[in-house]
């Protein structure tokens, strides 16, 4: 049996969607900025972080399911080097999304100001963005990233400690899923408890992101809109922080097997 099978396929582009919506939604807070309408980019945020934490919920059955169907001889190494691919489809979708994002960022602004003439109907905006007339003027817009949005940016403006913070939590967020599941196998007699374990890991990365990065990167898109920043140093920041987000899926490659390790270990206090 092959390791890579449709299955898996099928599930390394769900990853690859997921982070790269979750990769794009750090061009809302710009497009807020860019058109000074922070409260109805905040709206148009919360929809894409609800569909990428959904999806990314959705993800665990469809992920079961490859072990369920792994071969009974080297089942470990086995789906070791699934999860592994798995992980490198965030890693894709992530710089999909850094590709897109200038693209993105003339979109989401658009996007915004029909939010707010559509009176903040949702399902308004929906039918008017998927609209045929919509997507040939959204293909015009289509640019890629150029070196110039780093030209204002200076290392000491670099949050060093968000940096760090951002690619850390990516990283247990990226493997929170794989890393239960693997866990399962490590600890079969705990099985179901490891499995469980994932919805815990996914919140706390949820919780520490709103905590930590969400707060910081609303207070940079507001200096932008009170003309207490620069609307250039506030793309370069965003960059630097989806850089922070790309090497936190590739950190994620050297921790699988660690954070594995640790939920089998840590099972054995709940049983």
């Amino acid at each position: 049996m092959g390791i890579l099978t449709e299955k898996l396929l099928f599930i390394a582009l769900f990853i690859f969607i997921i982070h790269s919506i979750e990769t794009l939604a750090y061009a809302v807070r710009l497009s807020g900025a860019r058109v000074k309408m922070i409260a109805s980019a905040l709206s148009l945020f919360n929809i894409m972080v609800i569909v990428s934490r959904m999806a990314n919920m959705m993800q665990q059955p469809f992920t079961g399911t490859l072990i369920d169907t792994a071969p009974e001889e080297n089942t470990l190494a086995f789906v070791e080097a699934q999860f592994l691919i798995l992980i490198g489809a965030s890693t894709v979708g992530t710089v999909f999304g850094m590709i897109l994002l200038p693209t993105f960022i003339a979109l989401f602004s658009r996007a915004i100001i029909h939010l707010s003439e559509e009176k903040g109907s949702v399902p308004s905006l929906m039918k008017r963005i998927f609209s045929l007339e919509y997507i040939k003027r959204g293909i015009t817009h289509f640019s890629l990233p150029k070196f110039s949005y780093l030209r204002d940016t200076n290392v000491k403006d670099i949050p060093v400690r968000l940096f760090i913070v951002n690619m850390l939590v990516t990283a247990i967020y990226t493997i929170g899923v794989l890393a239960a599941l693997y866990a399962a196998l490590l600890a079969p007699d705990r099985g179901y408890t490891a499995t469980m374990a994932s919805g815990l890991i996914n919140g706390i990365a949820t919780i520490l992101l709103v905590i930590f990065i969400d707060p910081k990167l609303s207070v940079m898109a507001d200096d932008v809109v009170n003309e207490r920043g620069s609307y250039n140093k506030r793309k370069s920041m965003s960059l630097m922080m989806i850089t922070s987000r790309l090497l936190g899926t590739l950190l994620a490659q050297l921790i699988f097997i660690w954070g594995a390790k640790y939920i089998a270990w840590f099972t054995k206090f709940m049983v």
